[in-house]
């Protein structure tokens, strides 16, 4: 379980692909109808699609259990879907989180664990969080904290690329997020690593030109501005499925999500891993050729361009 995985499984844990998050005010005309029928709900929407969302409000602030319980009902119509969550910065991006800011976490997170909706915690850390013994300490009383949910944890620094911390994670039942990110300096590299029986795989999108923006505007649209080609997107198919080979459950969550570029990539593995046909949000497919190749059924409308050749 602390090693790089295998190129050729025997046997594959299941595998949930989905975007982070829902609620993107550009995603409105592209991912949702412009016009909404009554009753609407974005997650419910995605969730005909999709088997999976990490839910990203929880990064923000403790997710309410008011929120929880409405979620759960807008999902209820797929029996296969699991949320994920963020773990609250305040615990991975700052100092001095007290024994009530737990608390306030576990109120929402136990709503979803108990409704057995909940699949995994992700811990995301900044690429400023580097391996030291004092990180580690505090890592391991995170674990220690929160051992009641699937950990996940998720660094970005090429300090912690180490046999010894895949190992402590093992110890810990933390399982280890590969990501896909810009590589600038020491940024950890992509891998298809197990360390628990939860698999996660997160790709960022790769747009090195503004990763380490602090200009709010690019940090909230262009940051995440990047649509992956197939030619990019299939080692990472090969990746989760190494993954996969070790887990129980692999969640893949695509997080370039500025108009929708996440939706279209997630269709586009979820097609790699099955090589089946997918069904296609209406609306998105008349933004994004390429779906057209992919999708289950025809169009209900005529597109605006012409339909792109199909694939061998």
């Amino acid at each position: 379980m602390t090693r790089e995985t295998s190129s050729h499984p025997a046997q594959t844990g299941r595998i949930l692909v989905g975007p982070a998050g829902w609620s993107y005010a550009d995603w409105h005309g592209i991912v949702y109808p412009a016009r909404r029928p009554r009753g609407f709900h974005e997650a419910a929407y995605l969730a005909e699609f999709f088997d999976t969302i990490e839910i990203n409000t929880s990064f923000y602030s403790p997710l309410q259990p008011r929120l929880a319980t409405q979620w759960l009902g807008r999902i209820a119509a797929n029996p296969r879907f699991l949320f994920t969550a963020k773990l609250w910065q305040r615990f991975t991006h700052e100092e001095g989180a007290t024994a009530e800011d737990a608390e306030a976490v576990r109120r929402g997170f136990d709503v979803l664990q108990g409704a057995g909706r909940l699949g995994a915690v992700l811990l995301q850390f900044p690429f400023s969080f580097h391996h030291t013994p004092e990180n580690l300490a505090r890592l391991e009383r995170l674990l220690k904290t929160f051992r009641d949910y699937a950990l996940v944890v998720e660094v970005r620094h090429a300090s912690w690329a180490q046999p010894e911390f895949y190992k402590f994670l093992h110890e810990h039942g933390a399982g280890i997020c590969n990501i896909d990110q810009p590589l600038i300096g020491r940024s950890i590299q992509p891998g298809a690593r197990a360390t628990s029986a939860r698999g996660y795989v997160r790709l960022h999108g790769r747009r090195a030109d503004t990763w380490f923006s602090d200009d709010p505007e690019l940090a909230s649209h262009e940051r995440y501005n990047y649509l992956y080609s197939e030619q990019e997107l299939e080692p990472w198919a090969e990746r989760i499925r190494r993954v996969a080979a070790h887990t129980e459950t692999t969640f893949v969550v695509a997080n370039n999500h500025f108009e929708g570029k996440s939706i279209v990539n997630a269709l586009q593995l979820i097609h790699m891993l099955t090589h089946a046909p997918v069904k296609v949000p209406e609306t998105l497919r008349h933004r994004y050729a390429q779906l057209e190749t992919i999708a289950s059924e025809p169009s209900a409308e005529p597109t605006l361009f012409p339909l792109p050749p199909p694939q061998a």
